[in-house]
């Protein structure tokens, strides 16, 4: 890692340019091309030209302006070999087409600038009611959060191969169908604001649901959800789905500093330092939540149950202290209203905290077939097991969840808990 006053390396500038500039640098190249598809493969071959190059010859002055233009001369390379193969029109027609346009009579000179963000353009312009919501909310979060196909497939809990057929589908179906890749006009924002509400939800729990690597957490993309929601509840005021998911966003998020030691093992809930959660964040996230309606419908309920989850966190000044019973039947009106098996794996936790262990592991059963993929299971399985004396049991599962947890701290966490077991 460089340090202060050293340039840093070409390794290093790259890491930061996809950290910092990945989606608005495709933001850019989607609302100038109109091409999704080519738009994210010519990106990723302006990553890797940096790879190339930028170790001999040296990083760019303005590294992000750099893959921009790259990226852009690879999307005009298509566009006319696109041409070519046709043989329809002549190549400076197709690179004209790729330029941004007078406008049509009636139509918007400044296309999206009602939308103030590129990333929330981009969001919007994703969620066309033409695609799967599925594919909707996947081919989103790769394209503005850059998840890879194995992130992916564990925020929607399907195998990779499922995911990485949903993604190309979804690619093949922009390309080929004429499907205007545009943000909507004002009036018909609302139309798409469940399923932009979805997908920064999504973005948010990839921050801190682990993926693939070393890293426990990514704070910044859950921050950057975050801001999107913010900006979000400034274009479209007072909506309930809205307000209830930046309640929920904000009061989970005030816990960040706490989730991680400093050699970034996982710190459980219950043994985390509450001194260092932002007081004034959850101050922020109990004013919005107060601000829901008790009689909300729909997705905004989903959120408005789980940030009446989170408030029950913050508010407990000791773990000890943490009302588990209301946590318990806030999952249970949860469960009524979705039937997500996941949110019967979260019950499941919040009832062995205030009834034992041996009523939470009732409510796992039958979770397996619904959840095939899912360490966690297997993880809160084993800690069940592990409290209510079944050792052989409780190592055995968390063996199993050892084995299909894909992040190493993570990983790490389980394998000490299994000698804890074990030895115990």
């Amino acid at each position: 890692m460089s340090t202060v006053g050293t340039p840093p390396t070409a390794q290093e500038a790259l890491a930061a340019a996809w950290r910092e500039h990945w989606a608005r640098l495709l933001a850019a190249l989607v609302a100038r091309y109109r091409r999704p598809d080519l738009a994210e493969d010519a990106l990723a071959d302006a990553f890797a030209a940096a790879a190339r190059t930028w170790p001999a010859d040296g990083v760019p002055a303005n590294p992000a302006g750099w893959l921009r233009t790259a990226a852009g001369r690879r999307v005009l390379d298509r566009l006319r070999a696109e041409a070519v193969a046709l043989r329809k029109e002549p190549l400076m027609v197709v690179e004209e087409r790729g330029r941004p346009g007078p406008p049509e009579p009636g139509e918007d000179p400044d296309e999206g600038a009602h939308v103030p963000d590129e990333r929330l353009r981009l969001v919007f312009a994703c969620s066309h009611p033409a695609l799967a919501p599925e594919a909707r909310a996947a081919l989103t979060l790769r394209f503005v959060a850059g998840l890879g196909v194995p992130d992916l497939a564990r925020l929607f809990l399907v195998p990779e191969a499922t995911m990485a057929a949903r993604v190309t589908r979804a690619k093949k179906r922009l390309a080929a169908s004429g499907i205007p890749f545009a943000v909507p006009p004002p009036e018909h924002l609302d139309e798409r604001l469940d399923l932009v509400a979805t997908v920064l939800y999504l973005a948010f729990t990839a921050g801190y649901a682990p993926g693939t690597g070393p890293d426990l957490v990514r704070v910044a993309l859950a921050g950057e959800a975050i801001r999107l929601v913010r900006l979000l509840d400034e274009l479209l005021p007072g909506r309930p789905v809205v307000r209830a998911l930046l309640a929920l966003l904000v009061l989970q998020h005030s816990r960040r500093d706490a989730r991680t030691g400093p050699d970034g093992t996982l710190v459980l809930l219950a043994d985390q330092d509450r001194s260092r959660w932002h007081a004034d964040e959850i101050a922020v996230g109990l004013a919005v939540l107060s601000s829901v309606p008790d009689d909300v419908t729909g997705l905004a309920r989903d959120y408005l149950l789980q940030a009446r989850v989170a408030a029950e966190h913050a508010v407990a000044r000791t773990a000890g202290a943490t009302d588990w019973a209301a946590i318990a039947s806030h999952y249970a009106a949860l469960e009524d209203h979705t039937g997500s098996p996941v949110v019967r794996l979260a019950r499941a936790v919040a009832v062995a905290e205030s009834s034992g262990p041996e009523a939470g592991l009732v409510l796992l059963d039958g979770l397996d077939a619904a959840l095939p993929h899912h360490h966690r299971l297997l993880a809160v399985r084993g800690e069940l097991l592990a409290r209510a004396g079944r050792v052989d049991a409780a190592v055995a599962a968390l063996e199993l969840a050892i084995e299909r947890c894909a992040n190493g701290a993570e990983r790490a966490h389980l394998e000490r808990r299994r000698r804890e077991v074990a030895g115990g």
